[in-house]
């Protein structure tokens, strides 16, 4: 299918991995990018050939004025995500923020909205995934193109345990290692499939689940390839999940007294929904993960990457939601 011309795309969360690799796609494109992000310096090398614009996304005065300006788009993509998944800051973000964007993107007629979500909002537990939820649902009701784009686990997020494993410690895992399988994507093919929606027919007005290349992988292989690309020998060490169970229990009982305990006790709750959740598609009827039903895009493997970061042409910013 042939691409059609080029568009003009309102881009939020451009500063972020996922965000930084979509800004690339659609300046590669030709698409006229207009991205807005709180001022700060090192923007343009870090955002080369889009139009930056300074202001607030939790502000929907600031969107518009600072942002749109009045302006005419074809389409705004989000690739907001709160930090931490914290219940103020995903509410604050995850959805407030987003809404902020489509009742501006409406005032302004524009035609396209494409969200980068995620797939664990299938089976939501936790305060992130329910503020996700909710702007969903308002984007379904919106009367516009839309594309929410669900994908699986990031490169980054299962890479935070490649100084242990150069150190010489053991590789962690909860249970016997595969309690969870995903299909990782990179962020350069997730961000080709973000962009393919503004032309792809079969991409929008759709929930859309999305891995990368190959069979789904466990902890255990995961632990398995980045010792391969250190060229060291394979140690595991198995984490019993009931350990933070207790932890979270510990932190939910003193944060009735201590506020910011009681968000240590969320964050806590978010690294054994990771420890313990599959992130592919759920198949409710029979109440399991699905790993044959979660679609493929791309061609970046976690191996190769593992790869990259042992020789260091790659480097990684973890987030908040890391297990480890």
């Amino acid at each position: 299918m042939d691409e059609p011309a080029t568009k003009r795309v309102f881009l939020a969360g451009a500063t972020g991995t996922i965000g930084q690799a979509v800004a690339k796609v659609l300046v590669a494109q030709g698409h006229d990018v207009v991205c807005l992000v709180r001022q700060r310096e090192g923007l343009e090398v870090l955002l080369p050939g889009v139009t930056l614009r300074f202001g607030d996304v939790t502000d929907e005065a600031s969107v518009a004025r600072d942002g749109f300006k009045d302006e005419r788009f074809d389409a705004v993509i989000s690739c907001l995500a709160s930090r931490s998944g914290a219940p103020k800051d995903a509410w604050a973000i995850d959805h407030q923020a987003n809404l902020n964007l489509l009742n501006v993107a409406k005032k302004a007629e524009v035609a396209q909205f494409v969200l980068l979500s995620a797939i664990c909002v299938q089976k939501p537990l936790l305060a992130f995934q329910h503020a996700k939820l909710a702007f969903e649902a308002a984007l379904i009701d919106a009367d516009l193109t839309y594309s929410i784009v669900r994908p699986t686990a990031f490169f980054k997020s299962l890479s935070g345990q490649l100084d242990r494993v150069k150190a010489g410690k053991p590789f962690l895992v909860f249970g016997d290692g595969k309690l969870t399988a995903c299909k990782p994507i990179s962020d350069d093919d997730l961000a080709e499939f973000i962009v393919g929606c503004l032309w792809d027919p079969a991409r929008q007005n759709a929930l859309l689940p999305i891995g990368g290349p190959g069979e789904a992988i466990t902890p255990l292989d995961q632990g398995k390839a980045l010792f391969a690309a250190v060229e060291k020998e394979p140690t595991i060490k198995h984490v019993p999940v009931a350990l933070i169970s207790t932890i979270i229990a510990v932190l939910s009982g003193l944060g009735k007294l201590v506020p910011s305990l009681a968000e240590k006790a969320e964050l806590a709750r978010i690294g054994r929904y990771y420890a313990t959740e599959s992130m592919l598609v759920w198949d409710a009827e029979y109440g399991r993960y699905d790993a044959d039903a979660t679609p493929s895009y791309g061609t970046d493997t976690l191996a190769d990457f593992y790869g990259k970061l042992a020789r260091g042409e790659a480097t990684i910013e973890r987030g908040d939601h890391a297990v480890f």
